[in-house]
């Protein structure tokens, strides 16, 4: 498969972050246009109520500042999900919201738990462990891309701020790499030049051809090629004639 057909631009490419997007900015704006609050519908760890979080709180957010946040980096890691991977994109996202949702009901403090950062943090760590562990230069790119861009997001998978849902974030990451390691994509072939393969052989080389035995090159005009393919091929056999025994 050639690196070409893999990574092709698509109309999906575009319209599913837009439409991430779109349907977080519509359900904040709809709690302020209607006064209410969606927190109630976040994740609420190890209570039958709070498994409806799984489903409902990457779409929820606190505040313009949390909105704000989630927004750039769920576009941009979503499109390079479904352009790099597109065969395991929808896989990544619905399964990554379920089983992150649910690890964070499992091991989250008790409060709510909204916000799109544990999606986001399943992207980052499926895109930067998937490219290093197929080891195809353009994914190991976007690896390190992820890494430079992204990079600071790994401290926000410890407790080191209280009304940060860390635990949320740490699953995404942990789901992120599982999903990176189990799920198969399939990888470009990387292109070989002629002496990169097996039935490479040197005398049937043109461009070797030009050159002696020593490395020295030899100038081939028309004639002399003309000369070489009119030339009769010289074959030269050995005879061995044993020598006589003396009496």
């Amino acid at each position: 498969m050639q690196a070409s057909k893999q990574f092709q631009f698509t109309n999906t490419v575009l319209i599913a972050p837009l439409l991430l997007v779109l349907a977080i900015w519509i359900v904040f704006l709809v709690e302020i246009r209607l006064g209410i609050n969606f927190n109630k519908f976040g994740v609420l760890p190890r209570t039958l109520v709070g498994l409806r979080g799984i489903i409902f709180s990457p779409f929820i957010h606190g505040s313009a500042q949390h909105l704000y946040n989630n927004t750039v980096p769920l576009a941009v890691l979503t499109a390079s999900l479904f352009y790099f991977y597109k065969k395991n994109a929808f896989q990544v996202i619905i399964l990554g919201i379920l089983v992150s949702g649910f690890l964070t009901w499992l091991i989250g403090r008790e409060s709510y738990h909204i916000g799109a950062s544990g999606l986001i943090y399943v992207l980052a760590s499926f895109i930067f462990f998937k490219g290093i562990f197929t080891n195809y230069y353009r994914l190991v790119a976007l690896s390190l891309m992820v890494v430079f861009v992204y990079g600071s997001m790994l401290w926000y998978i410890f407790p080191i701020q209280d009304d940060i849902s860390w635990e949320g974030h740490l699953s995404g990451f942990l789901v992120g790499f599982f999903f990176a390691y189990y799920l198969k994509t399939p990888i470009p072939e990387t292109k070989k030049y002629d002496w990169e393969r097996d039935d490479y052989k040197e005398e049937e080389d043109e461009f070797l051809q030009h050159f002696d035995e020593n490395g020295n090159f030899i100038e081939r005009t028309p004639e002399l090629e003309i000369e070489l393919k009119e030339q009769p091929e010289v074959i030269i056999q050995y005879h061995y004639k044993e020598s006589e025994k003396p009496e």
